[in-house]
């Protein structure tokens, strides 16, 4: 029974190992198989390159954006953060006191010089005028017949009917009641005088604010807050300073004439244009600033008192200058200096004198020449006789690129 199990087992373990044996070669051919494919994938990507690729010469390359040097006439403008001011601002006062029966203006409205804004009850100054009036044509009544009898006494006086101290007294009393009868003008002139203030009208042209007094309150002289404040805003101010060095180049721009100044927006647009009116008479001495003032015509009301803009001061033209983008100039402990990108694909560092300087342009008074062209971006990984590799502009697709080469109409078959 022992040997029979024994026989029928044994026939099962050498299939087994052949199995074992056929699996392990075909893991070799496989595993060969791979090697070479690899082996031949790198022959053929080797093949396929270029010839400067393989040699690495290629990868060496920097690649950057270049602009040329170009010839232009470059206005010369001086930037500072201003302040805008009214041209004019004036607060309405009452001149005197009573009840505040009519207002005639809205808050926010233009109003022009000698426009009534508001009424005070005018019936106690009218009354002082008629009161006046009256009061002189009664001393006017008393000096005419002051009059009748100086005369009479002057004639009875030469005849001797009458004496002289009476005549010389007569005179003083027609001198007496003429004084009276100016006074009498001068009260006049006052009543008249407190019955127009009275009535309020505006003294400039310009715009209402906020109203600080209804109809109805009693106002009087003394008040401080008033009834309301007008602004000019056409025309409309800008104060702004300058550093004390710009000094001379801001005396010689007023000398030429009306120095024109720009108020530009925080995006950058012209919001309008005015001329420089005052250059402050002193330095202050705490920040080393002088203090400007220029005038806009503001005739679009794009400038509002009490808010900030950003002004330009034209100080000169520069005439024929040769300019570079500001990205191009380097700053290096020897000065400035631009990388000028040569034919050959290689770049060269060249030391500049920088005339003039803003976010529009460079002005390049010495070491560049005009069309040369100076690299604007890359500048930082170049060394003098680096090569590089010229990108096309933001938009522009290099040459030799599928986006280069003209597009086939639709429908178009290739030729």
């Amino acid at each position: 029974m022992n040997e029979a199990i024994i026989y029928a087992r044994e026939p099962t373990r050498a299939p087994s190992r052949t199995r074992l044996i056929r699996g392990l070669l075909v893991v070799l051919v496989l595993l060969a198989i791979a090697g070479l494919g690899w082996r031949w994938w790198q022959g053929h990507q080797v093949a396929t390159a270029p010839s400067g690729a393989t040699r690495g010469h290629a990868s060496d390359a920097v690649p950057v954006l270049v602009a040329p040097a170009t010839r232009a006439d470059v206005p010369i403008y001086l930037d500072a953060l201003g302040t805008v001011l009214a041209w004019s601002t004036v607060t309405i006062k009452p001149m005197v006191d009573g009840p505040l029966i009519e207002v005639r203006f809205h808050e926010g409205q233009d109003v022009r010089t000698g426009e009534v804004l508001a009424q005070i009850d005018p019936r106690t100054f009218q009354a002082a005028l008629d009161q006046a009036v009256a009061k002189k044509a009664q001393d006017e009544a008393t000096l005419a017949n002051a009059r009748v009898d100086l005369a009479r006494y002057l004639k009875l006086a030469k005849t001797e009917y009458a004496s002289q101290q009476q005549a010389e007294t007569q005179k003083a009393t027609v001198a007496q009641l003429e004084a009276q009868v100016a006074q009498d003008q001068a009260q006049i002139d006052t009543a008249r005088t407190e019955l127009s203030y009275a009535t309020i009208t505006s003294p400039i042209d310009g715009r209402a604010g906020i109203r600080q007094v209804d109809a109805g309150n009693i106002v009087h002289a003394t008040d401080t807050t008033g009834v309301v404040v007008l602004t000019s805003l056409k025309p409309i101010a800008v104060i702004f300073t300058l550093p004390q060095q710009d000094l001379a180049l801001v005396k010689t721009a007023m000398d030429r004439g009306a120095a024109e100044v720009l108020a530009v927006s925080d995006a950058g647009a012209t919001l309008d244009r005015g001329t420089l009116e005052v250059l402050d008479n002193q330095v202050d001495p705490t920040t080393g600033t002088i203090k400007l003032k220029a005038r806009f015509p503001n005739t679009e009301l794009r400038l509002w008192p009490g808010g900030f803009v950003r002004t330009k001061l034209l100080v000169d033209t520069e005439k024929g200058a040769i300019t570079v983008p500001p990205a191009a100039v380097q700053r290096g402990p020897r000065g400035p200096f631009v990388y000028v990108a040569n034919a050959d694909g290689t770049a060269a560092r060249r030391m500049v004198e920088v005339g003039h300087e803003d976010v529009r342009a460079s002005i390049i008074t010495s070491g560049v020449t005009e069309g040369e062209q100076v690299v604007t971006d890359g500048a930082s990984r170049l060394t003098d006789g680096a090569k590089i590799t010229v990108l096309p502009p933001a938009g522009k697709p290099a040459e030799g690129t599928p986006d280069a080469a003209p597009r086939s109409r639709k429908g178009a078959k290739p030729g």
